[in-house]
């Protein structure tokens, strides 16, 4: 009788658990991160009798969590590449809205300024064409600064951003050492917390949204979480704080993840941080928009100081000597590294000043989008990286630059004052302010340098067809007139050099300075065909006048306007160096785009695996439902049974 009774009301209770575990799973069938449960039971071992083994009912193992260790940890980790790659796409969708084209864009800023130098070049005394010229190179300059201000307003907001990403780290990191310790006070029964192990889960899993996570459990049941592979976030109860430090060299435009150990934080490199937001904003920040900031600082550099060269070689209306058509910073100084000279750790007392090439060998057309890294070897000797590509340039360069240039490339000379050391090393970052600083350097129209001051004229008696097809000055004042005599088609003579005969090619320009072509007086190319005893005179317009008032003379309208076609960026014209930089972002965030699109496949597939194996089924719990009711009904019969055969047995024994 009572074997009956305790196997009925064993299996009322499995029963019941059973019930009560189906229900819990459909409660739970929307939490995050909850595991389906299931109710493993075991039949009890049965009672030796004579007639052999009676079985004694059932009893509930344990409750067992559907989990895949395996699904679930590359479910984190493909979702936390998913997340670093969208981050850095939404961030670049933001900066490609930043280059936008049309008439809006700089890039129609800057045709739009050296197209209206063709209305001066035609009216050189007209103060409204002037105005107009003025008012073009203002709003020109005026968008470079808009455009700076936006890369500089979206750089706060990724700053801002890792700041909320790492204070949420954080956060998620001591929630999940308090989940150890919950979950190794309960190993103590003997017991999985299932809901507990859920719960850890799932934070890391939202850790792994910030930050790639590695995971490693303990005996007691914690589990190890590590950054870039190995360096501890959480051991145990125990938890490192993250923190955003500064590059080696304290560039403001570049971050770093830190991680707090021993007192001391370790710079997390951003190539071994994986995936999560942070690492998506790292190079979002320390790449994409590094370039866009050097694209847009090459850009603004090039051209002013291009238009400022030419603009110093025209006259104004006043008859003075143009100066810069605009004001722009002087090149940052190389940044020292924070942490000293890397032999000494003694303080760097050396300064790197960077300028750009001056005419003839003007360093505007020569110009990357590029940060430098300068490393000493000895006090006059090292190397220079170029960061865009990896390149490396020794110096002292063969041949030697002329003193002080410690070393010229793509551009720019590079100078270094006294002290330098072996174990010195810099940053340089060229372009960091020439946008947010260009703007035009005066009002006056009339300040405007159009008229050229040189002007070439032809014999009256020239019998061939030799005509005037371009004329530059190459510096201010002009030198003295002087009278070019072809003595064939191909030789020529000059009336400053007497019975010196120079070899002539038709379309290739006659230099002023034969000892450095185009570093002073004047360059002249002619067209057509010489005879003999053709001459030409070449001088200051105030001796040479093709036209009866000088101030007619449009001729450094025209070279302005010529400078449309100068290959400065790349190759590739003025007027197109914007399009090149759009082109550029739009690469990237195409190809971010694919990469994106590719990994967030990649994370929906693999959490859905996940699902399959610990999410919950409702059809499958509603039939659980149905099958565990039954048998609890079922148990609870038998229990009816065992106690009408009691009843029965005592209404015997009691006759």
């Amino acid at each position: 009788m009572s074997g009956l009774l305790s196997v009925g009301t064993r299996a009322l209770q499995a029963n019941q658990i059973a019930l009560q575990t189906a229900g819990n799973n459909i409660a739970n069938v929307n939490t995050p991160g909850y595991s389906r449960q299931s109710v493993v039971l075991q039949n009890l071992a049965g009672q030796f009798t004579g007639s052999g083994y009676i079985g004694k009912g059932v009893d509930v193992q344990t409750i067992l969590r559907n989990h895949s260790e395996f699904l679930t940890r590359q479910a984190a980790l493909s979702s936390s590449v998913s997340a670093s790659d969208t981050t850095r796409l939404d961030q670049l969708k933001q900066l490609e809205n930043i280059f936008q084209g049309g008439a809006s864009g700089l890039g129609a800023a800057v045709s739009d300024m050296l197209n209206s130098f063709s209305d001066v070049a035609n009216a050189p005394t007209d103060l409204t064409a002037r105005t107009v010229a003025l008012s073009r190179a203002d709003e020109m300059a005026s968008r470079f600064r808009s455009a700076s201000i936006s890369l500089e307003d979206l750089q706060q907001g990724v700053s801002s951003q890792l700041r909320v990403s790492v204070a949420a780290v954080n956060s998620l990191a001591g929630r999940i050492a308090a989940a150890n310790e919950q979950i190794s006070r309960a190993q103590g029964s003997g017991q999985p917390p299932n809901d507990l192990y859920d719960q850890r889960d799932q934070l890391i899993k939202e850790l792994n949204q910030y930050v790639q996570t590695t995971n490693i459990p303990a005996d007691d049941g914690t589990i190890g979480i590590f950054l870039a592979g190995s360096q501890p976030l959480v051991l145990g109860t125990t938890v490192s704080k993250v923190g955003v430090g500064q590059d080696a060299f304290g560039d403001p435009g570049k971050a770093k993840l830190t991680l707090q150990i021993g007192g001391a934080p370790v710079v997390l490199e951003e190539a071994t941080l994986g995936g999560g937001q942070i690492t998506g904003l790292l190079k979002f920040q320390n790449t994409d928009l590094a370039l866009a900031s050097n694209l847009l600082g090459r850009m603004a550099l090039a051209i002013g100081t291009a238009a400022n060269d030419q603009h110093k070689l025209g006259i104004d209306l006043n008859g003075s000597a143009g100066g810069n058509l605009f004001t722009l910073s002087a090149l940052p100084n190389g940044l020292a590294a924070l942490a000293g000279n890397s032999l000494t750790g003694l303080p760097i007392t050396a300064t790197l000043q960077v300028a750009i090439q001056p005419p003839p060998s003007s360093g505007t057309t020569k110009l990357l989008p590029s940060n430098y890294e300068v490393s000493f070897t000895s006090a006059t000797a090292g190397n220079i990286t170029r960061l865009s590509d990896g390149v490396v340039i020794p110096f002292p360069q063969v041949p030697a630059p002329a003193a002080p240039i410690l070393a010229s490339l793509d551009g720019l000379n590079i100078t270094v004052s006294a002290g330098a050391a072996a174990g010195d090393h810099f940053l340089i970052s060229p372009f960091s302010s020439a946008a947010s600083s260009i703007k035009t350097a005066f009002s006056s129209p009339a300040a405007l340098a159009i008229t050229s001051p040189v002007a070439a004229s032809a014999g009256a008696s020239n019998k061939g067809t030799l005509a005037v097809a371009s004329l530059a000055a190459r510096s201010i004042p002009a030198p003295a007139a002087i009278t070019l005599t072809f003595t064939s088609v191909g030789t020529y003579t000059r009336s400053d050099t007497g019975a010196v005969s120079y070899a002539y090619t038709p379309g290739q320009a006659i230099e002023f300075d034969t000892t450095t072509p185009g570093a002073t007086g004047w360059s002249l190319k002619l067209s057509g065909s010489a005879v003999a005893g053709d001459t030409f005179n070449v001088g200051s317009t105030a001796t040479v006048q093709p036209n009866a008032d000088p101030k007619l003379n449009s001729g450094n309208a025209e070279a302005m306007i010529a400078l449309r076609d100068v290959a400065m960026f790349d190759g590739a014209a003025l007027t197109d160096g914007y399009a090149s930089a759009m082109a550029e972002i739009g690469v990237r965030v195409q190809s971010a785009g694919y990469t994106a699109a590719v990994s967030k496949s990649i994370a929906t597939n693999i959490e859905t695996d996940r699902a399959s194996v610990s999410g919950v089924n409702l059809d499958e719990e509603a039939a659980k439902l149905l099958q565990f009711q039954q048998a609890y009904q079922a148990s609870a019969k038998m229990l009816q049974i065992a106690q009408s055969v009691f009843e029965s047995l005592m209404q015997t024994v009691a006759r």
